[in-house]
């Protein structure tokens, strides 16, 4: 029996249908879709960075969820003194604004400069009393502080990769990883950065 063309593909197009059917219709498509994650669902999330032990851990009120490997400023050493330093501000901050645009995948903005850094600020004469009480009344209202300042500013949580300390003050993870965080963190989370 001779098979035509036409019937040829009529043929290969019954088998890749039955193929399909047999694979979607098995435990192995449930294995896929098992594997796809769902957004952690957290109470009382917060975030704390270890700087020294370049860690950031994820906490849903005083029970630890996940911990992540970061990197920080291409300056890691001490607190966050002025624009350009390269460090990595230390203190109690919060989430002011999640962006999914990132130009480093995605990213969580931290709200630096706080009131303390405004107070350290003034009184060293890096910034004018007008720029602290905008950056008191910001952190007050729970917004998103003065961004160009003096003390620096910009500072977020994002992707980007974690091979050596590289960013000007920001703290950087896996694009993976900062997914996950992205989707599980809502804007107001604490975020406290330690030595």
């Amino acid at each position: 029996m001779r098979i035509g063309r036409r019937e040829l593909v009529v043929i290969l197009v019954i088998l890749a249908a039955a193929t399909a059917i047999l694979f979607l219709g098995t435990p192995v498509r449930m294995q896929f879709i098992e594997k796809q994650k769902t957004p952690m669902k957290l109470d009382q999330p917060r975030l704390v960075v270890y700087k020294k032990d370049r860690l950031l851990e994820l906490y849903d009120g005083s029970k630890l969820v996940k911990s992540y490997s970061v990197v920080l400023g291409f300056a890691p050493e001490g607190d966050k003194e002025k624009e350009g330093d390269g460090k990595t501000p230390e203190g109690e901050f919060y989430v002011f604004t999640k962006n999914a645009k990132s130009r480093f995948h995605l990213s969580l903005g931290i709200s630096y400069p706080a009131k303390d850094d405004a107070i350290r600020g003034l009184q060293s004469g890096v910034i004018s009393k007008t720029e602290h009480d905008d950056i008191a009344k910001a952190i007050d209202s729970r917004k998103m502080p003065p961004q160009k300042t003096a003390l620096g500013g910009e500072i977020y949580i994002h992707g980007g990769g974690t091979a050596s300390d590289w960013t000007w003050g920001c703290v950087a993870m896996s694009n993976k990883e900062i997914e996950e965080l992205f989707e599980t963190v809502p804007v107001g989370t604490r975020v406290e950065i330690r030595p």
